[in-house]
């Protein structure tokens, strides 16, 4: 990347505009060029690459007060709000690079199959975009993000300087440990890691749900729900539990809970190509039809 070139970039997230995750993403990439950000109006966790589609109205709105760039949200999912960017935000729909995050909140791991930050970074890919998400392993609104701050930037060149030109869909997926940035051990290339999460549904409280959940400084879309006779609330929470095998090294979730920057390639295609040859060669040696 020629660090003399200012790059046209999309930014969006999944905690929603008010996010301090995003706010300080757009400051980063603010010193790589012109930066436009269209994000959730309200917290949009979880969604993947969910559309917002057109059953109903979304409010947009510009948001002229923030800063670095031009703002604004828009009232759907995290990859409707890339849709929408590329849409009317870029003439030709052609901005250099979508960057997604910083969402507070680890996406290593098969966390990884439901963010909606990595789905909208799986948007921009989609379109043949360069794409990339940024997590971080704190809930909290008060993250300390001084990490992202002090190794982003350098990540950022070194991705983009060598990005391969024959991926298709490639998204990659970094994520940050729970620690300020002089306890950061390193950067780690990794894979996926396995899990998955048991004990997914509960009875709905509000007092175990703000247990469980501290979410980063938007404000949620508070809806009443009006239990029709016979019906109860729900809420989904869960435990997750690491499939890994114990010696295992490179999975993602694991390095960056010892410390370490990962930064796991990922891609939109999912065909699995070796099952695909196997398949193949099986049905040469005995057809079906």
């Amino acid at each position: 990347m020629n660090s003399g070139i200012l790059l046209k970039i999309l930014i969006s997230n999944d905690d929603g505009y008010a996010s301090r995750g995003l706010h300080t993403l757009a400051n980063i990439m603010a010193s790589f060029g012109d930066v436009t950000v269209v994000a959730p109006k309200y917290h949009q966790s979880a969604m993947s690459m969910a559309v917002s589609l057109g059953m109903k109205k979304l409010a947009y709105k510009p948001l002229p007060e923030e800063a670095p760039g031009d703002w604004s949200y828009l009232d759907a999912t995290p990859a409707s709000c890339i849709k929408f960017g590329l849409e009317y935000k870029y003439p030709n729909r052609n901005p250099d690079v979508v960057v997604t995050g910083i969402n507070h909140g680890s996406n290593a791991g098969t966390a990884a199959n439901y963010s909606a930050t990595l789905g909208a970074a799986d948007e921009g890919a989609l379109n043949g975009i360069r794409s990339i998400g940024v997590s971080i392993q704190d809930f909290s609104p008060e993250a300390d993000l001084s990490g992202v701050e002090k190794y982003f930037p350098d990540i950022f060149r070194f991705l983009m300087e060598n990005w391969p030109d024959d991926v298709y869909g490639l998204v990659y997926n970094v994520n940050f440990p729970k620690l300020p940035a002089d306890k950061i051990k390193g950067i780690r290339i990794t894979r996926q890691g396995r899990g998955h999460w048991e004990k997914e549904y509960m009875p709905w409280d509000n007092e175990t749900l703000g247990n469980y959940f501290v979410f980063s400084g938007s404000d949620f879309k508070k809806t009443d729900l009006h239990l029709e006779e016979g019906e109860s609330a729900y809420m989904m929470v869960g435990t997750f539990f690491d499939d890994e095998a114990p010696e295992e090294d490179q999975a993602d979730h694991r390095n960056c809970d010892d410390g370490w920057i990962t930064i796991t390639p990922n891609t939109i295609d999912r065909t699995n190509y070796a099952e695909k040859e196997r398949l193949t060669r099986l049905l040469a040696q005995k057809p079906i039809i």
